[in-house]
């Protein structure tokens, strides 16, 4: 019996997987973390900067800036409250970016599963066409736009002119296609077997297998329109309706140079716009894993 739990126990620890030496892991381990502090300390440094100069009272561009000894204020970002008007332009900004994200989101989903998922004719001819669009850049676009959103369609000073020509992303419609490419097919087979809808296997089903791909559109959409200023400011001169962006824009080109710290001031207007996308990466960070998408096939 002894003879008999000895051998067990021998194939047992035979059986578990056998990891790298504790001297061998150490020695392993100190260069990539020494790499990886190097690359993060890189990567925020800009932040950094960037953050403790809108800080500074006085304008410093030379090394020593990034390192102050003190000398803080908050004269920058008062100086551009009072000039713009921050809570308004930041309200502008969540009701462009919001809708234009809601727009992307849900004509992609749908326009992405009609191309991985339904067969009619005419779906690679469609599929190619959009991938040409992605080709073309926006500026090109601007001026026959411009005339069809305020001459032809009268949307000027308005919301909707802001958020019409980017409510359908092409590059969501891609990743949303591929994503959905990517389940089996058995699954859409047996729920259209049980007598499911297209549009109920879309929600039920697909969606909440492809929700990395939702959050890698929201972030994506999320960049372009938060930053975007050419295009609102050509469709609303009215300050009431400008996103952040075209009112930092302002900012900057017509009264940060006269400011007692010009560097200062712009970089205070750079974190207030900065800021939201920060935010927003860490949130949705932690969500970016890994969907195991054949758990739902049997075999």
């Amino acid at each position: 019996m002894a003879q008999a739990d000895l051998t067990a126990d021998i194939t047992r620890r035979a059986s578990e997987p056998q990891g790298p030496p504790p001297q061998l892991a150490k020695k392993t381990s100190w260069p990539r973390m020494v790499l990886l502090i190097l690359g993060a300390v890189l990567f925020l440094f800009p932040f950094y900067y960037m953050f403790i100069a809108s800080l500074q009272a006085e304008p410093d561009t030379s090394l020593a800036g990034a390192f102050p000894t003190g000398g803080f204020t908050l004269d920058n970002y008062r100086d551009i409250n009072g000039r713009v008007n921050l809570g308004r332009s930041l309200a502008n900004s969540g009701i462009f970016t919001g809708a234009v994200i809601l727009c992307t989101v849900v004509f992609g989903l749908l326009a992405g599963y009609a191309l991985a998922r339904l067969h009619f004719r005419g779906r690679g001819s469609l599929f190619a066409a959009m991938l040409l669009v992605q080709v073309i850049p926006f500026q090109l676009l601007m001026i026959p736009l411009y005339v069809m959103v305020v001459r032809s369609y009268g949307l000027a000073d308005s919301y909707l002119g802001m958020i019409a020509p980017f409510a359908i992303n092409a590059t969501a419609v891609f990743v949303f296609r591929q994503f959905f490419l990517q389940l089996p097919e058995d699954l859409f087979s047996a729920a259209r077997i049980d007598g499911a809808s297209e549009l109920r296997i879309l929600w039920s089903i697909a969606l909440p297998l492809v929700r990395p791909a939702v959050l890698t559109a929201v972030l994506l959409t999320f960049i372009g329109p938060w930053n975007e200023f050419l295009w609102p400011f050509l469709i609303t001169k009215d300050a009431d309706l400008q996103p952040l962006a075209v009112s930092l824009a302002n900012y900057i080109e017509s009264v940060a140079g006269r400011a007692a710290n010009p560097y200062g001031a712009i970089l205070a207007g750079a974190c207030v716009l900065a800021a939201p996308a920060v935010i927003l990466f860490m949130v949705f960070q932690k969500h970016f894993t890994a969907t195991d998408i054949g758990s739902g096939v049997k075999g």
